[in-house]
């Protein structure tokens, strides 16, 4: 299990909620397919670090800074004798690797993994010395797509192809040695300092108005959502659950569009269109959220 554990960003979530609920551009639906795509290879990547044998501390998706600097490492595993971490890619399709330049075929570049991984482990190294620790780094860039072919690929760069994982994995489990409390204070010293969204995140421009009402479906996406006594049934896929879940989900989903908003029986009876009754959302609101003012003046927080 790891002991620090990976979650959608909420840059991720929220173009995930736009990208249903309005027109993207082809710019911005691209950057939502990239994280999407993105996180499901990282999300891959973990099924495998999670069978580890060996004694070790994994710590999944750290943002630090160092020096004014920010830099993320998708998976770290503190172990003994070494530090390793990893810059995974969901890459899929045919490129090439010329004069440290990738490119997808026909002769399309893309960014190197390798000068960002090089960054990453310079000022992890910087920020480890200034805690005073004095662990080896080992880095490595995890191609994780079965469906991705690098040719021309060097042998001394670190990378780790999909057919190589399991083995490499494999030797991470010989090591023998234990970790001791200091390993355990580096890893509790990594998730305090880790910074839970960027600062930088670019988002579009959206407001309440244009974006499309009405609860969506948790497996498909869909907005043929339908309530039935105490059931909420899409017609998409016919997934059952609970009214009470779906509606907080959808005062969960519009709490993280529009944080600063307070959120009222009336706002979440026009959010969430199908449910028909205001007294059941303000019961469902009251059990869940502390209610603050009286009458029409009241809220939820």
């Amino acid at each position: 299990m790891a002991y620090k554990s990976r979650t959608k960003s909420s840059r991720l979530l929220i173009l995930k909620s736009l990208n249903i609920r309005m027109n993207l551009s082809d710019n911005e639906s691209q950057q939502y397919f990239n994280l999407e795509k993105g996180y499901e290879g990282e999300g891959i990547f973990d099924t495998f670090t999670e069978k580890l044998q060996c004694e070790c501390l994994i710590l999944n998706d750290l943002l630090l800074k160092m020096n004014g600097s920010l830099f993320q490492i998708d998976s770290l595993i503190i172990t003994s004798e070494a530090i390793y971490f990893y810059e995974v890619k969901n890459y899929e399709g045919d490129y090439y690797y010329e004069s440290d330049r990738i490119y997808k075929n026909p002769k399309f570049e893309i960014i190197n993994p390798i000068n960002q991984l090089s960054r990453s482990e310079s000022l992890l190294r910087q920020l480890l010395h200034n805690l005073g620790f004095n662990l080896p780094i080992n880095a490595s860039v995890v191609f994780i797509n079965p469906e991705f072919t690098l040719y021309q690929s060097p042998l001394n760069k670190p990378f780790i192809f999909p057919t190589q994982v399991n083995r490499y994995l494999n030797k991470l489990n010989k090591i023998s040695l234990k970790l001791n409390e200091k390993h355990k204070m580096l890893a509790d010293k990594l998730v305090e300092l880790h910074i839970e969204d960027s600062p930088f995140q670019q988002l579009p421009p959206y407001d309440y108005d244009q974006l499309r009402k009405g609860m969506t479906c948790v497996k498909c996406d869909s907005f043929a959502i339908y309530v039935q006594g105490h059931k909420c049934i899409c017609k998409g896929c016919g997934h059952k659950e609970l009214a009470e879940t779906t509606i907080m989900q959808s005062v969960e989903e519009l709490k993280l569009l529009f944080p600063k908003q307070k959120i009222t029986t009336n706002l979440i009876y026009d959010w969430c269109k199908v449910v028909k009754s205001k007294k059941r959302i303000r019961r469902i609101l009251e059990k869940n959220y502390k209610k603050v003012g009286v009458h029409q003046w009241s809220f939820y927080q």
